[in-house]
Order: structure tokens, then C-alpha cells, then sequence
């Protein structure tokens, strides 16, 4: 009876053994990797009576985040690409707590755990209000070193009550914070640029207000440009019904938003914007255009692509091509 259990027991030990060595192997093996983590900073801001505002930091992965998903409850209520970091969550009811939480989901299409999940609760709806609230007060930033900036507002007024202010950008929306807030920190900025922030207040019935007056300033510090500059750069050209044409291609620049638009200099002239709509290119776009009738002609070709931020990123390489060659 003892020799048996004895046995019994080696079986068992052997065994446990032998499942930890084959979960440890499988970590790195047909999945190709670890999966994304969990995104931390997750914050939700109601930014109306029907909408949330909700923001989160980068998960680093490898393969890269493809995609970010929004959940409200156990319920997916948003995706975003992978280089976004918020969301409004909309057509949601008023005086309502709502439970969100973010997911990742890296190139290979496996999706990483869920974040904490943070609360936030919509104001109540206000009938037939078509009041927008004033404009902030003088806005002030304030660099904190090459990549923040602390941004605080006199506060709007409202016939009702001021629920969320939206900072702006440039032409971009980048932030929301709640109604009792009148300072924020935006980073995630490239030293060595000049930015432009404005302020707009938003009421429950989600009338915003004009903007405040724009406050500029310059990070300290360089940048190369090269961590925003398109990479992989090619040109080369062909002709047809009688005319040559360039043809370019590249990779975007990883940016914390989406890129639709690029400036292509042409010897060392600004020959055109290219601004892609809907079906924007992720991994690798292209573009060609007609630059004349004539063999023999060197053309220098470079690009640099409008950031999320309103700012223009790095340049490419230059290329050199010759019609006809």
C-alpha cells in the first residue's frame, strides 16, 4: 500500500512537472509572443448628458496594438485604431452611472486582458436648452520639459451648468475633462515645436462654446524629426498616355492618432497636400501624380505628413528619379 502511493505520488509530481514546462514553452511558442497587457490610465469624463469621454495610455506589444476596444458593462461599445488613445462614447442616458473598460488587441488579432474599470455617471438631461455656454477665461500654459504641457482656463459660465471642457489642438480635439476642472496636463508633445491650444466649455445638452483665445507656445528642447518622418521611402516613375508620372510609396509614421494628411515637396517646392478620407492607409500607402511630358528630367522627392496634434512630422529621404530612365 505505501509502495503504491509512493508511486502515486511520483506520477503526480511528474505530471505537474511536465504541464509547467509545456505552459512555459507555449508562452513564447505558436502564439508568437505575449499577449497586450492590460492599458493602465484608463479615465472617463462625462462630457454631456449623453456622452463620455473616455482616455487611456499606450500599450507597448509586439506585434504593435492594432486596435483598442471600449467596453461599457461586458458589452463592446467602441474600437479605435491602435494609434488612438480615447473615445467619446455616445448616445448613452442621462443621470446614468456607466461602467467602462479598454482592451488591446495587438497585429496578430489576439486580444490582451481588460483594463480597471473606471465609473463615470451623465448628468441629467435639460429640456429644450439651446444655450451654449460663454467662452473660457484667458487660458495659460506652461512647458513641462520637451513633452507636456500644464494648460489651465478661467472657468465658463452657463445658464445651467458647465459639465466638460474640451482642449483642442490646432484643429484637433485631444482631451476632456470634467466640468470642475479648470487645468489639465496634455503630453505625448515633440520638444523643440511650437503648438497652439484653445479651450471650448460644453453643457449637459452638449452646446459647446466658442473657444477661448488661443494660447501658443514652444516646448523646449530639439527634435531630429525623424521618430515622425515617413520611413521605407520610394519614388520611381512610369509613363502613360503621353505624360510621366511619380509614383511614391511609404510607411506611416506611428503617431498617437490618425495621419490623412501628407505635404510632398518637389524640388524643394511644395507640389501638392494629399489628404486621404475614409480608407486611409495604415501599413503602407502610395501615391502618383503627373509631373509633366518631358524624358531626361531629375526630380527630388520628399514628404512629411500632418500629425494628429496639427503639426507637421519630420521629412522623408529624399529620392532622386529621372523620367524616362
Amino acid at each position: 500500500m505505501r509502495r503504491g502511493t509512493v508511486l502515486l505520488r511520483r506520477a503526480l509530481a511528474l505530471g505537474a512537472v511536465m504541464a509547467l514546462a509545456a505552459s512555459c514553452a507555449g508562452g513564447g511558442g505558436d502564439d508568437g509572443g505575449r499577449l497586450p497587457g492590460a492599458p493602465v490610465g484608463v479615465t472617463a469624463e462625462a462630457g454631456s448628458s449623453t456622452s463620455v469621454h473616455v482616455m487611456w495610455n499606450a500599450v507597448a506589444a509586439r506585434p504593435a496594438v492594432r486596435a483598442y476596444e471600449v467596453y461599457r458593462g461586458g458589452r463592446k461599445v467602441a474600437e479605435v485604431a491602435g494609434t488612438s488613445r480615447m473615445v467619446d462614447v455616445v448616445r448613452l442616458s442621462p443621470a446614468t452611472a456607466y461602467t467602462f473598460t479598454v482592451r488591446a488587441r495587438d497585429g496578430a488579432g489576439r486580444l490582451g486582458p481588460g483594463s480597471l474599470a473606471v465609473r463615470a455617471t451623465t448628468p441629467a438631461a435639460v429640456a429644450a436648452d439651446t444655450t451654449a455656454p460663454s467662452r473660457p477665461g484667458t487660458t495659460r500654459a506652461r512647458a513641462v520639459g520637451g513633452r507636456a504641457v500644464q494648460l489651465s482656463w478661467s472657468p465658463a459660465t452657463d445658464d445651467r451648468a458647465v459639465v466638460s471642457y474640451d482642449i483642442h489642438q490646432g484643429t484637433s480635439k485631444i482631451h476632456s475633462v470634467g466640468g470642475d476642472q479648470t487645468a489639465t496636463v496634455v503630453t505625448g508633445l515633440r520638444p523643440g515645436t511650437a503648438y497652439a491650444f484653445t479651450v471650448r466649455a460644453r453643457d449637459a445638452a452638449d452646446n459647446v462654446s466658442p473657444p477661448g483665445a488661443a494660447v501658443r507656445l514652444t516646448t523646449p528642447g530639439t527634435d531630429s524629426g525623424r521618430a515622425t518622418a515617413p520611413a521605407d521611402f520610394r519614388a520611381a516613375t512610369h509613363r502613360a498616355d503621353g505624360a510621366f508620372y511619380l509614383d511614391l510609396s511609404w510607411t506611416p509614421p506611428r503617431a498617437d492618432g490618425v495621419i490623412t494628411e501628407y505635404q510632398i515637396r518637389l524640388d524643394d517646392e511644395t507640389a501638392t497636400s494629399l489628404v486621404f478620407g475614409g480608407d486611409r492607409p495604415r501599413d503602407r500607402a502610395s501615391h502618383s501624380f503627373s509631373v509633366g511630358n518631358r524624358t531626361g528630367v531629375t526630380h527630388r522627392v520628399r514628404l512629411r505628413a500632418r500629425l494628429p496634434d496639427g503639426t507637421w512630422g519630420g521629412y522623408s529621404a529624399r529620392r532622386t528619379v529621372v523620367t524616362g530612365a
